[in-house]
Formats: C-alpha cells, sequence, structure tokens
C-alpha cells in the first residue's frame, strides 16, 4: 500500500531522449505522480491506462464511473494488465441527508465503494493505495442546518470505518473550497476534516490535501503538520487555481504554472509532515478534458516536474 507508508519506485520509462538536468526533473516527476482520471475525463478507462504508461507515469487515480462503465472484474484484469499502481479511487461520501431511504441508500453505495477501492487497489502494481476518497456532500434540499450536516457527515464516517478498516481501506476525507459548502462539501478547511478523522484510527481515517481546496487557508501549513504528526495525509492532489472563474466553478482547475497557487510551500510542508506517497493531478477543466489525452499527459509531466517541489 502506497498512501502515507510505502515507497514509489523509480521509472525510466520514456526518459531516454531526455537530456541533462531535465532528467532529473522528469524522473523525479515520474517516480510520485499520478494521473487522476478527471484529468483525461473522457478517456475510457483503456485509453487512460495506456495514455498514462505510455508516458512513464507509474501510477494513476481511478474514478467509480469509468469502473462501472465496464464492471469490476473487467476494470480490475485492465489495471493488472497495465502495470500502474492504483494511487486512489474516486469517490464515495455525499452523506449529510438526514435519516431515511436516501441516507440508507447513500451508506451502501459507499459499503460497495469501499469493496471496490480493496479490489483496486489489489489489482494494482506494488505500491498501490486502498484509498476511498469522501466529498462529504452539501446541504440537503431545503436546509440550511450547516452543523446538523457536518454532524452526520461524522456519523456517517463512524458507521463505514470498521468496514473499511476490515477490508484495509482508508477512508479518505477532501475538505473542498467554501464556495461548495452549500451542494458539495459542508467540510470546507484541512482542519475540520482533521477534527472528523480524529475520531477515529489513522490507518482507517484520513484526509485529502488538494492544493486547490486549501491553498487559501492562513492555517494551511500548521494544518498539514498536524495531519503529518497525527498520520493522516492519505492523498496529496494538485493542480492550479485559475482565473476569472468560469460561470460552473467546478471547472476552475486548472494546470500547474497556469494560475495563481505557489506550489513550493505546499509540497514542502506535504513532504516535511511524513507523505511519500504518489501525488495525484486532478483538473477539472473543459479546455483540459476537449484536448487529446495523451497530449494532456505529456503536459502533465512537465508542469509536474517544474512547478512541484518533492
Amino acid at each position: 500500500m502506497m498512501g502515507r507508508t510505502g515507497a514509489a519506485k523509480a521509472s525510466k520509462s520514456g526518459l531516454d531522449e531526455v537530456g541533462g538536468a531535465e532528467v532529473g526533473a522528469r524522473s523525479a516527476a515520474h517516480r510520485r505522480l499520478s494521473i487522476n482520471q478527471a484529468t483525461i475525463k473522457y478517456a475510457s478507462l483503456e485509453d487512460a491506462l495506456r495514455v498514462t504508461a505510455a508516458a512513464g507515469v507509474q501510477s494513476i487515480g481511478l474514478w467509480r464511473e469509468s469502473v462501472a462503465e465496464v464492471g469490476l472484474s473487467e476494470a480490475v484484469a485492465r489495471v493488472s494488465d497495465s502495470g500502474l499502481r492504483v494511487s486512489s479511487l474516486c469517490r464515495g461520501g455525499f452523506f449529510t441527508a438526514v435519516e431515511g431511504a436516501a441516507r440508507r441508500a447513500s451508506i451502501d453505495e459507499n459499503r460497495r465503494a469501499i469493496d471496490e477501492t480493496a479490489t483496486l487497489a489489489a489489482a494494482g502494481a506494488d505500491g498501490s493505495a486502498a484509498v476511498l476518497v469522501l466529498v462529504a456532500g452539501g446541504l440537503p434540499a431545503g436546509s440550511t442546518d450547516l452543523p446538523g450536516a457536518r454532524q452526520r457527515v461524522r456519523d456517517a464516517v463512524a458507521e463505514l470505518e470498521p468496514e473499511a478498516r476490515a477490508s484495509g481501506v482508508t477512508l479518505a476525507l477532501e475538505p473542498l473550497h467554501p464556495m461548495y459548502a452549500a451542494d458539495r462539501a459542508v467540510l470546507s478547511t484541512l482542519g475540520q476534516a482533521l477534527d472528523v478523522a480524529a475520531e477515529f484510527p489513522a490507518e482507517s481515517v484520513g484526509v485529502v490535501v488538494d492544493t486547490f481546496h486549501v491553498w487559501w487557508d492562513p492555517q494551511v501549513i500548521e494544518q498539514i503538520a498536524r495531519a503529518g504528526a497525527e498520520g493522516r495525509i492519505a492523498s496529496f492532489q494538485v493542480c492550479d487555481w485559475v482565473t476569472p472563474l468560469p460561470q460552473d466553478v467546478l471547472l476552475a482547475r486548472g494546470m500547474m504554472g497556469d494560475g495563481h497557487i505557489d506550489f513550493g510551500p505546499l509540497s514542502r510542508a506535504v513532504t516535511a509532515a511524513g507523505y511519500i506517497g504518489d501525488i495525484e493531478v486532478e483538473i477539472f477543466n473543459q479546455a483540459i478534458w476537449d484536448a487529446d489525452p495523451a497530449a494532456v499527459v505529456a503536459r502533465t509531466v512537465r508542469a509536474f516536474a517544474e512547478s512541484v517541489t518533492l
């Protein structure tokens, strides 16, 4: 398992034509870089695995939707054949509904996601991480009870944690930028996510540090250090914050170096906190989605080497 404790293996693939200092930069990128499928959203699972491996990248972050398109058994076979590590599965969560049929359905769906995470991580190459990314969910329709929604997130994690622990899966709470608090995630800061996680064993409940969501937080360096001290960094995701924000703010992410985030302090803080796992590039951006996936992966490798200080 990679995540918090595994060691990434070096890759020499795709570097033969590159010379001098760039070899070292590209090599470092290839050791830790993971392509989250969201970055190449329109690529099928087969194509995503192919273009990632062809670029010499050794790890991929999977999405449940693409796994469902081919079925879990077929997805397992394709992941195994690819030789790639699995850095995470996105996503579970969305469990802020009040008790009733909708909440029960959400909890059951998360149970299935835990099983899928364990199965896909086992199919990946050595160093794969059994990490299920959790997005908390927003306010239920018609509700303004933010504290109540946050309590229901805690309750859901408490219900799911024993099953995650038994399966060897880490539930990774991902705080989202406050602009998503109403409709996507009532956990808005790394500190809030850590407060929820603190009630459970570190091996089964951790957090995601995503630069897009935390870069603005005045306490982010302090909270990254706290996460490291508690052994709770389950995933590190990077992308940039670009302006002007698009009409659909979900698509406001950009390639590293295209926006306003200073990646050096954040990546150094995560490294100092002891995280040695894969680093996912996860970008929601229409122009990037519309581009050729192989070209996007190649661009990602370059941008990662130039922007992310390991």
